[in-house]
């Protein structure tokens, strides 16, 4: 089990952007592949970037090129700055660690206004 704080969100026009943070304990944080996610009220959550141990990077199509996932290792961080929000990017926004995929935090909620 780890322990994953979110942070970060807020309310924000559409355009904007926000940086979400993710406080992550764990011993081995620096070799994990860390994840963000998002819940939008009744829908299912969904999976919304990766960056694995070595920095490399994925993201759900629907915000490539507009969201960036990083990871600060020795502060076990992990970020996720968002540019260019739409409306449809409003949710409670949730981290992951790999190892532990059952191990959610409270989430961080993002609320974007037309």
């Amino acid at each position: 089990q780890v322990q994953l704080v979110e942070s970060g969100g807020g309310l924000v026009q559409a355009g904007g952007s926000l940086r979400l943070s993710c406080a992550a304990d764990g011993i081995t944080f620096a070799i994990d592949a860390m994840g963000w996610y998002r819940q939008a009220p009744g829908k299912q959550r969904e999976w919304v970037a990766t960056i694995t141990n070595r920095g490399s990077t994925s993201y759900t199509s629907s915000v490539k090129g507009r969201f960036t996932i990083s990871r600060d290792n020795a502060k076990k961080t992990l970020y996720l700055q968002m540019t260019s929000l739409k409306a449809e990017d409003t949710a409670v926004y949730y981290c992951r660690n790999q190892r532990y995929p059952d191990s959610w935090g409270q989430g961080t909620q993002v609320t974007v206004s037309s």
